[in-house]
């Protein structure tokens, strides 16, 4: 049975009336262990040494002692808490187990992670550490992030802008936040509005790309924020329109042969059930063409 990493064993202190939807993540984990495909295990930790690999250290340690300024934290989004810290590095290390399991069986998940507006020296967004970019550095490997969250994954951009054995791909909102974007190595900007046939057009287009690279592993970022009821999105994607998107990119993977590792993303929809069934949908996916698959060597046989 596949394996999928939680971090909702780590509570958070947010204010009432906080616009983050920290209850998408228990409720995401229980609709997903009531279908009993998947095995739900709480995210390790991961450790300084872990998160210096992509973020200066100076930085680490102001977050872990609470002494970052006023200023810092008004660009995160939340309130410094020891909870917070927890809650950071096991969002960072379930990513980082996540693609482990993906390196041996062709697939790994995490139902959080994807904090891809964090930079090397700062956060922002919502996003402390950049979970993708500390768990490409960890493994040296040569890499596809493939960023479907409807915000650019601008820190992960700039984390990685140097590096040419990482290829980041961001499909995003054009007059979304960040209001400031980064230079990926590929950038597919929408118009507001942008509905499933327009989008899931771009998508494949950019895909062969993505596999003309020849990434040794894949991090989708699966943010369900383009969904038309987000609050934050801007777009006008159905819950159709997405299962398709992720549909398209699990069969990419799976044809290339390319390991593929799952990290959640946004998804702020009102009602809060419409983003859980979203991100649920993508699991669905990939337990259509994972499903059977032991080790990564069958992959070859789909």
């Amino acid at each position: 049975m596949p394996r999928l990493f939680y971090c909702d064993h780590c509570e958070i202190p947010l204010p009432e009336g906080h616009k983050f939807p920290i209850a998408k993540y228990a409720l995401l984990r229980e609709r997903l262990e009531a279908e009993g495909f998947y095995r739900l295990e709480a995210a390790p930790a991961a450790t300084r040494a872990d998160i210096e690999q992509a973020h200066d250290p100076a930085y680490v340690q102001a977050f872990f002692e609470g002494t970052l300024d006023a200023r810092a934290m008004r660009r995160i989004g939340f309130p410094w808490s020891r909870e917070l810290v927890r809650r950071t590095l096991c969002s960072a290390g379930g990513t980082l187990a996540a693609a482990r399991d993906a390196l041996s069986s062709g697939f790994g998940g995490t139902l959080a992670g994807g904090t891809h507006h964090a930079f090397y020296s700062e956060g922002s967004g919502f996003c402390v550490f950049n979970d993708i970019a500390i768990a490409i550095r960890h493994l040296a490997r040569r890499a596809a992030v493939l960023d479907l969250d409807v915000h650019q994954g601008d820190g992960t951009a700039s984390l990685l802008a140097d590096d040419d054995a990482v290829l980041t791909v961001s499909i995003h909102g054009k007059n979304n936040f960040p209001f400031r974007k980064q230079r990926s190595g590929i950038d597919v900007e929408l118009d507001d509005g942008t509905g499933d046939l327009d989008y899931l057009d771009r998508l494949a287009a950019v895909l062969p790309r993505v596999s003309d690279f020849a990434p040794e592993i894949v991090f989708y970022q699966s943010g369900v924020d383009a969904l038309a009821s987000d609050r934050l999105g801007r777009l006008a994607l159905t819950h159709d329109g997405l299962y398709r998107r992720d549909l398209l990119v699990f069969r990419m993977c799976l044809r290339a042969h390319i390991p593929v590792v799952v990290t959640l993303g946004g998804g702020y929809a009102q009602p809060i059930v419409n983003t859980v069934e979203a991100h649920a949908n993508t699991f669905r996916a990939a337990r259509e063409f994972f499903h059977g698959i032991a080790t990564f060597g069958d992959i070859g046989a789909s």
